[in-house]
């Protein structure tokens, strides 16, 4: 079995909503990174915002109503819960997303590249259904099984070059690196091989995926410890200096370093 899943993709935990993380099997790791399951049964009146600095990956997600098949992100993302509810989601790996669109569900979007910023619709009555039985019976392990079944079945997709892809996140995401150049040179591959596979299998471009990491990454201590220095986390994460770190927390984020370790954000979120 995987390692016990962690992310850094929600800028707000806790609150009134429970998350659990579960690894893939063995045999599907090459497709998906982890299964995330939100739970929520909030007082009438109340709202919960969710946000999210996600993974440039596209990620399947199945709810009571529906199922969607939601691309990599270039901005922050809210999603305001009320009531009760539920869902589970994949996060893929890069080599997943082509071979999914390759089944025809998601309509009329043919690469990863035309979801980015989108969530789409997807056919897949069957699995959802299944989830959702399993949900109704709180067995999350079940939920989760279901999709490494349905998953399986796109193994025979993934050549070398998707797994190729996998391991560029796992290089972007396994260890600080700077440049596109420094990433190129570990794959044994071109920079313009590099943001080719980039492009097909991820949706955006390696210098993306790099400065999402290094944002994640920098959100996480700033959450962790509110009394970091702000100076050290810009120059140990490859930002020019401080300043450069706080345009792109309010480019991208919303907020400043300091208004999110103070739980003075604009965005209306829990601190």
């Amino acid at each position: 079995m995987s390692p016990f899943p962690t992310s850094k993709g929600y800028l707000n935990p806790g609150g009134g909503v429970r998350m659990a993380r579960l690894p893939p099997a063995d045999d599907v790791a090459s497709l998906v990174r982890h299964y995330w399951v939100p739970q929520w049964d909030l007082p009438p009146g109340r709202t919960e915002r969710q946000v999210v600095l996600g993974y440039p990956v596209c990620n399947l997600v199945l709810e009571p109503l529906g199922a969607t098949l939601a691309g990599p992100t270039t901005r922050v993302a809210h999603r305001d819960l009320t009531g009760s509810g539920w869902a589970v989601g994949a996060l893929l790996r890069p080599a997943a997303g082509p071979a999914l669109l390759s089944m025809g569900i998601a309509g009329a979007r043919d690469s990863v590249e035309a979801l980015v910023n989108r969530e789409v619709p997807v056919d897949l009555d069957q699995l959802r259904g299944a989830v959702a039985a399993a949900m109704a019976r709180g067995d999350i392990a079940h939920a989760a099984g279901d999709l490494d079944q349905f998953l399986r079945g796109l193994l025979g997709a993934i050549g070398e070059e998707a797994l190729l892809a996998n391991r560029m996140q796992e290089i972007v995401e396994g260890r600080p690196v700077r440049t596109v150049d420094e990433v190129a040179s570990e794959l044994a591959v071109s920079p313009r091989t590099l943001q080719r596979l980039a492009r097909t299998y991820v949706g955006v471009s390696p210098g993306a995926m790099i400065r999402r990491r290094r944002l994640q990454d920098a959100a996480d201590i700033v959450r962790r410890d509110p009394h970091v220095d702000l100076a050290t986390v810009a120059a140990e994460h490859g930002y020019a200096d401080h300043a450069h770190l706080t345009r792109e927390f309010r480019d991208v984020l919303g907020f400043t370093p300091s208004q999110y370790r103070s739980g003075t954000r604009t965005d209306h979120g829990e601190p």
